[in-house]
């Protein structure tokens, strides 16, 4: 399994696995906008040159110390491998993420599974994860979406 930055191409293939996942759903204009303007922060593994998994992130221009998750699929046939999880360390181990301290991400009170991520993560680093609220459900749109609570891990490359 390779882990690498991806090209414009793997957009339309990031944006196929979130459509056969429990993913929110984005345009896939998203996927391969990140895939062309933020590929130093986004991660795609390949095997055998086919995408199993992905994330998306960035370093939001007022907190140069953090790496914010937009974002991150695993197919469902590779789930349990650990993907996700080195999904992550490749992202911040990346040379861009080289003053970054923090990951911070976005979790809804009901998606366990990522919630396990995080919290596993910063087990894995030795380090915090703080869980704070961030957007409540009162901002969307939609009642159906739920509140969504910030996860920060870190500080790490200290």
């Amino acid at each position: 399994m390779t882990f690498s930055k991806p090209r414009v191409e793997d957009g339309r293939s990031m944006w196929e696995l979130v459509q056969e996942s429990t993913l929110d759903q984005n345009s896939a204009y998203k996927y391969i906008m990140m895939s062309e303007y933020f590929a130093n922060t986004c991660v795609v593994a390949k095997e055998d040159e086919k995408l199993v998994g992905f994330v998306t992130a960035f370093i939001p221009p007022e907190k140069q110390d953090v790496v914010f998750v937009w974002q991150i699929g695993v197919n469902p046939n590779y789930q349990g491998k650990q993907i996700a999880s080195k999904l992550l360390h490749e992202l911040i181990n990346r040379s861009t993420c080289r003053n970054v301290r923090y990951l911070e991400a976005t979790v809804t009170p009901s998606n366990k599974a990522s919630q396990a991520l995080f919290k596993g993560f910063a087990r894995k680093l030795e380090t915090n994860c703080f869980i704070s609220e961030c957007f409540s459900e009162d901002l969307f749109p939609s009642e159906e979406h739920e509140e969504e609570l910030c996860f920060r891990v870190g500080p790490f490359h200290t």
